[in-house]
């Protein structure tokens, strides 16, 4: 009942109840709500951050998000602490360190529940890019335009959930309105939009609802890793990131296959229906069972419910605290405009997008050899061409993220000190494994799905060493962002996010004229000696990240204003 009380069905209970079914316990019990106060003021918080300031390079055990706090909210902070000081407000806070409504207190099936949930929708949009593709050429039949024309659908839709993180995931962080919503509110108008999509009468209105529908979906694709820092220690985070990863990479996986065998049967438009009857399927189980994982929102929702209680509005959250004290302009920046500060201006996180955007679109080009590979030189239809792709899935699955787990539990687990922390740097060895895999997989799957009288298994196992390549380095990465900046881990992956799809989106435009045109031997050939340039980026993070991160220019900003 707990975790359905903080679902939005939980939620819109107590609304039309008026706040008498599915209670808190401060609300059956008035005097509950005093173990929630916290007299104290931060008076040792801000030494502790006065002593960061002081000796910079120990940012690196607290990671960048510090710097950014300073940078952004020093003197609203100080003066925050101030009006508290002073007698005019009270802090609400967890009841006691092992209070059951923080997250990080939830049990392990409450933690997997809702875990799986973003899972599943992470699943569910990403799907939405892959499972159109078998239905391209019949896009280009009914609305009389080119393949290339017809191929905008995925890369528009591609854009979209690249584009729309830097707007939703930053909302998120937000404590007035949290995680759940977001996902929520977001994926109910996907469903909807998926609609405009099915019944579009000309192509211009298909092209909008098509970027639309991934602009719309797009929040846990960066979220998602941000919700399992919510609940998860950070040496259990990693491998919840790295499940969600796997499911972000089985959704494109499966999408060809899924997609394949609907268009054969029954023309374009079931791809789409497939994709609705899926995002419906996941916006029921969210509806009814997604609770809030974001502290700051659970605890001014819960100093809300305080204030009601006592009719007295000095007591408030510390988030609420600080908002209260901020400009609209700075929540503004703080909301929209940090992403794009911490995808281009910080040399970190710029040269971590960079790499795996480069690796991200090498992926999207690549994609577009199968249906030559497998459909016009081994004679697959379209739906066993699709099945093609289950080589990768089935390495992620039963060959990389193990080997991935078996490293981080017997040697990378040496590395935490007993607080839990850890360098970033020391999530990157693995990556240093991957770079190597791409282009020997790419070389191996070029020269021998380019010959009819090799076997077709033979290119499906190059695919699946592929895998292992890009499975490796984009954990690794995620992981790294999300533990260099943990409290913004949604603005930097939305970033991550954005840069990534950009190159995704653009790149299947010209793929399949590059793969008819060279071949598919030396297409793959170029693509492999592209990856082989990247083979020093997972060392130079690995030997040299620390010192990059150290020329942040947040850093820089702070140590001016001392």
């Amino acid at each position: 009942m707990e975790t359905i009380r903080d679902t939005a069905f939980g939620k819109l209970v107590r609304v039309f109840s008026r706040q008498r079914w599915m209670r808190y316990p401060e609300e059956q019990d008035v005097s509950i709500w005093p173990e929630y106060l916290k007299e104290e003021t931060r008076e040792k918080e801000e030494e502790d951050h006065s002593t960061l300031n002081e000796n910079p390079e120990d940012l690196e055990a607290y990671g960048l998000y510090t710097v950014t706090s300073q940078a952004t909210t020093r003197s609203n902070r100080l003066s925050s602490s101030a009006l508290r000081d002073s007698g005019q407000g009270l802090v609400i806070s967890w009841r006691g360190q092992n209070d059951p409504e923080n997250p990080q207190n939830w049990s392990i099936k409450k933690k997997t529940l809702v875990s799986s949930q973003i899972w599943l929708l992470t699943f569910a949009i990403y799907i939405g890019s892959a499972i159109y593709t078998p239905g391209i050429p019949g896009v280009s039949e009914q609305f009389g335009v080119s393949t290339v024309a017809a191929t905008l659908g995925l890369t528009l839709f591609v854009l979209g959930y690249g584009l729309g993180p830097m707007i939703w995931s930053p909302l998120s962080e937000l404590p007035m309105i949290g995680r759940s919503p977001t996902y929520v509110l977001t994926l109910f108008v996907f469903v909807f939009f998926n609609f405009g999509v099915i019944y579009a009468t000309n192509f211009g209105m298909f092209l909008a609802f098509r970027f639309l529908t991934g602009f719309i979906g797009s929040p846990a694709l960066a979220t998602g890793a941000a919700s399992m820092g919510d609940m998860w220690s950070p040496k259990v985070r990693d491998y919840m990131i790295g499940i969600w990863g796997m499911f972000a990479i089985s959704a494109p996986v499966l999408g060809p296959s899924l997609g394949g065998f609907a268009s054969s049967a029954k023309g374009w438009t079931w791809t789409i229906w497939q994709l609705l009857w899926v995002s419906g399927f996941v916006f029921i189980v969210l509806f009814f069972f997604l609770p809030e994982t974001f502290a700051p929102n659970i605890l001014a929702r819960r100093a809300r419910r305080v204030r009601r209680i006592t009719k007295n509005s000095k007591y408030m959250s510390e988030s609420e605290w600080e908002i209260k004290e901020i400009k609209p302009g700075n929540v503004l920046f703080e909301a929209l405009v940090r992403p794009f500060q911490l995808c281009f201006m910080e040399p970190i996180v710029l040269f971590l997008n960079l790499y795996i955007s480069l690796i991200y679109g090498i992926l999207y080009i690549w994609f577009e050899a199968f249906p030559i590979v497998f459909e016009e030189i081994h004679g697959f239809n379209p739906g066993q061409g699709g099945l093609a792709f289950m080589g990768i899935l089935i390495s992620t699955i039963l060959l990389t993220i193990p080997a991935y787990f078996y490293w981080k539990y017997r040697w990378q687990s040496r590395h935490f000190d007993k607080d839990g922390n850890i360098s970033p740097e020391q999530q990157m060895p693995p990556a240093c494994v991957g770079c190597f895999a791409l282009p020997i997989s790419l070389f191996w799957f070029g020269w021998t799905g380019n010959f009819v009288t090799v076997h077709w298994i033979v290119p499906i196992v190059a695919s699946g060493l592929f895998a292992v390549g890009g499975c490796l380095i984009f954990n690794c990465i995620f992981c790294y962002q999300a533990h260099a900046y943990p409290k913004y881990a949604a603005s930097v992956l939305a970033g991550n996010d954005f840069m990534r799809s950009s190159f995704g989106a653009g790149f299947p435009l010209f793929a399949t004229a590059m793969f008819h045109n060279l071949g598919v031997g030396w297409a793959c050939t170029l693509l492999g000696c592209l990856t082989l340039l990247f083979v020093p980026f997972p060392f130079i993070l690995l030997f040299r990240g620390k010192k990059i991160r150290m020329a942040s220019n947040l850093i820089m900003f702070s140590r001016s204003i001392e």
